[in-house]
């Protein structure tokens, strides 16, 4: 019998002191066994905090149906001007209306700027969340153009947010591009309401321009998705070329070719500056075409088959491909150590000599084609301002570099091996997840190659953090659209190599928010041929349950069940509680990845844990199916034997959150009349509660009053 359930069914209690530090202690020993595999739902945080941008999709909760998800994509967020903290600098100024005028000529509208239209009309404010250079700027511009605003201010998006309605003193319209949000710069509602309220006075409106990974929480935004680039290019040729003359042109084989991938509404208008100089007989079709992927192409082929630019420089140019919009330095410094490796294979009998001081950041990302800007980058310690990055000008450059130099160039390919895994260990998690990108970049260019070069040495290695950059780029080969990925997870996930087995877990765990469907089947067919998590008696209440060590790979399929949980939300809840009592294979796990995932702190989307925002937000919501599958998980969780201990634990560091936090105390007291109804539930919670409340250290006020709240004496 656990110290807990003693203590509930009538020994004299241990003081609340003893008991937190035995918890503490086995909290301390199970946090040093998990050390060396790396926490799951962490790894997923770097895997798309560093990732390149199609990485975005793992964190599409709305795809669900899901309500109050927070996006976290690019690690990147534009600054506005120059100028770190202390600069000082005007907090607004105005928008030519030229710029707005000529752009109203040629814009075109789309379902997203329609429904940030109608919110603005309503709220006075509108959030538009949405990648950079997708035209949310235009579309911002243009949002207050279509209300009839004459005149426009764009405000500094380094203004606290607290201070923006001091800002808001006339009756304009304002635009507030690319503003940081973050955990660690989090946007609160009062501020919101705040400046509502002062837009309101001044009969002013206000468009906000964000990142998809900005941190809004509970505070709506319109998803800005620009409209298509056949729409686009319309608007833009049209007017000059006339209707008939638009009907020709689209007809050309450059122009089909064009509108056949995707564009960003900037490609759009340099293209139909194109399209209009071929119209006008300035530039043949030929040269129509070139600006398209067969120029990007032909400029690739040129750096790396010319004797200009250098050897330096090209390898310059590779770590570019793998670091393009991260941080200028990082491709800088790795690229020379690619250097190194590059000229022992073309000149092994000379040094290779790499100048100190002899490189110009100007010359080379003009070489490059790129464009350099200052952000703030988002580390694991917060925002870090002033961060140069660089970028290409056109976003497929780096495939296609990175394509062509391992097709087209193969005695550079044991040179690029090498160095992508010496990338893999190093200590910067931007620089292990670039080289899990790179890798899946080259399987989608030669799968055997890139699966025999990289991805098999870290399934196989005895690392398991090289397992998890093997998993990071399987997971990243998925979301390119490979669709042998699928086959190699599910045959490593059944297969007898245990590295390879815990590689598909993981990789089943990150593709989760994708796939859901398809990887809850793999896990639950993968929990089918191991041993169950725990072996034990049946509690008391018919429960299985087991106080022994939980098995490393089940401890994996928990913590993909844990990031499937809370990254979509009902449906897995949904199935797992379907399966807790129909599935003894399965039941251990699923136990095992809630009680993990009621265990995380860290919730980009509030200030309380996750599960418990969750709940109350179920509750507030009315949703009764969520409340109940979330009140059964618990009620397993505290009739187990294995676990019960550490969930009691859970709960005490909940009623202490509640302390100054009246929803979160309200949650409370819905879970806990859900749960008191059993009598052993009813002895635990009544323990647990009279140990806070009457603690001699800190007693707990929420404890006090949920113990009178629920009449338990």
């Amino acid at each position: 019998m656990s110290q807990e359930e003693a203590a509930a069914g009538g020994a004299n209690p241990a003081d609340e002191a003893a008991q937190e530090g035995e918890q503490k202690k086995r909290e301390e020993a199970a946090d040093g066994q998990e050390q060396p595999r790396r926490e799951a739902w962490a790894a997923r945080r770097d895997l798309i905090a560093h990732g390149p941008d199609f990485v975005r999709t793992l964190v599409s909760r709305d795809q669900f149906g899901q309500t109050g998800g927070t996006h976290y994509g690019d690690q990147i967020f534009h600054i506005g001007g120059g100028g770190g903290a202390g600069a000082t600098h005007p907090r607004s100024g105005p928008v030519p209306r030229s710029e707005v005028e000529e752009l109203a000529e040629v814009y075109r509208d789309c379902l997203s700027f329609r429904k940030a239209l109608a919110r603005l009309r309503d709220d006075r404010i509108v959030f538009l969340s949405g990648g950079h250079d997708t035209g949310r700027r235009s579309a911002a511009l243009m949002l207050l153009h279509r209300l009839g605003v004459d005149r426009i201010r764009a405000l500094d998006p380094q203004t606290p947010f607290q201070e923006l309605p001091d800002q808001v003193d006339t009756a304009a319209g304002y635009v507030l591009c690319d503003l940081a949000v973050s955990r660690g710069r989090p946007l609160r509602e009062p501020h919101v309401l705040a400046l509502r309220e002062r837009l309101e006075r001044a009969h002013a409106r206000l468009v906000v321009t964000v990142e998809p990974s900005a941190a809004l929480g509970d505070i709506p935004a319109v998803r800005w998705e620009p409209p298509p680039a056949r729409e686009m290019l319309h608007a833009h040729v049209a007017p000059a070329a006339g209707e008939p003359a638009w009907g020709e042109l689209c007809g050309l084989t450059a122009v089909k070719e064009f509108l056949l991938r995707q564009h960003r509404p900037g490609e759009v208008s340099r293209f139909a500056r194109e399209l209009l100089a071929y119209h006008r007989g300035e530039i043949d079709e030929e040269k129509l075409a070139a600006y398209g992927e067969t120029a990007v192409a032909t400029q690739v082929t040129r750096w790396l088959t010319e004797e200009k630019p250098g050897l330096r420089d090209k390898a310059f140019l590779v770590s570019l491909a793998v670091f393009d919009k991260a941080p200028y330095a990082v491709a800088a410094e790795l690229g020379d150590g690619l250097f190194s490796r590059l000229h022992r294979i073309e000149d092994p009998a000379v040094p290779p000599r790499v100048p100190v001081f002899g490189s110009s950041r100007e010359d080379r990302l003009r070489l490059a084609h790129a464009d350099g800007y200052v952000t703030a980058e988002i580390t694991e310690w917060g925002p870090l301002e002033g961060t140069f990055c660089a970028a290409f000008r056109d976003e497929r450059t780096a495939r296609i570099l990175l394509r062509e130099v391992w097709n087209l160039h193969p005695s550079a390919r044991p040179a690029l091996a090498e160095w992508i895994r010496r990338l893999a260990d190093d200590r910067r998690p931007l620089v292990r997840t670039r080289a899990a990108s790179a890798a899946a970049l080259l399987a989608e260019a030669d799968l055997s190659s890139a699966l025999a070069h990289l991805i098999e040495p870290w399934a196989d290695g005895r690392d398991p953090h090289s397992w998890l950059t093997a998993a990071n780029a399987l997971t990243m080969a998925q979301l390119l659209g490979m669709p042998t990925v699928s086959r190699i997870l599910h045959d490593w996930c059944t297969g007898d190599v245990e590295s390879r087995r815990w590689t598909a877990i993981r990789a089943y765990g990150l593709l989760g928010p994708v796939h859901h469907e398809e990887t809850l089947r793999a896990l639950v067919a993968a929990m089918h041929r191991q041993p169950p998590a725990g072996d034990g008696d049946e509690d008391e209440d018919g429960h299985d349950g087991a106080a022994t060590e939980v098995p490393e790979e089940a401890r994996q399929l928990a913590d993909a069940l844990q990031i499937l949980l809370l990254a979509v939300r009902e449906p897995v809840l949904a199935a797992l509680t379907g399966l807790l009592r129909t599935d003894r294979a399965v039941r251990p796990h699923a136990l095992l990845a809630f009680l993990q995932a009621c265990r995380q702190t860290e919730d980009e989307a509030s200030d309380r844990p996750p599960v418990l925002d969750w709940y109350a937000r179920a509750v507030t919501a009315e949703d009764t199916a969520t409340a109940r599958h979330l009140v059964l998980f618990w009620d397993a969780l505290l009739s187990d034997r294995a676990h019960n201990a550490q969930a009691l634990g859970v709960l005490r560091g909940w009623v202490r959150g509640a302390d100054d936090d009246p929803v979160a105390e309200a949650a409370l007291a819905s879970l806990f009349a859900a749960l008191v109804a059993t009598p052993t539930h009813h002895r635990r919670i009544s323990h647990l509660l009279r140990t806070l409340r009457d603690a001699k250290e800190a007693p707990s006020p929420a404890a006090g009053r949920l113990y009178t709240r629920l009449s338990l004496d």
